[in-house]
């Protein structure tokens, strides 16, 4: 089933540019897969060397975070759309 991606700025370059794209995936786990299988650079923005996603990329199933729902293995259906927001550190 086809799921919306929305890539933040700061990845885009390592996305072609893109803002968004069109993945198939079962769950958001498979449809961040599909992902960074297609734009290979993505993966060490959004992994860690074992394959878990960094702590600090919050993923987004519509308007909920997937760590409140079933992590990797929310579910997803046909038009749904995933968000990546990392987080972003600043300050003094």
């Amino acid at each position: 089933m086809s799921v919306r991606i929305s890539i933040p700025t700061a990845l885009r370059g390592f996305a072609e540019g893109q803002a968004a794209v069109e993945v198939d995936g079962n769950t958001a786990g498979e449809a961040l897969h599909a992902l960074t299988s297609r734009f290979p650079g993505l993966s060490k923005h959004l992994r860690t060397e074992d394959g878990k996603l960094r702590s600090f990329v919050n993923v987004y199933l519509n308007e909920d975070d997937i760590r409140h729902l079933e992590r990797e293995a929310t579910p997803l259906k046909s038009g749904d759309a995933l968000t990546i927001v990392p987080a972003i550190a600043g300050g003094r």
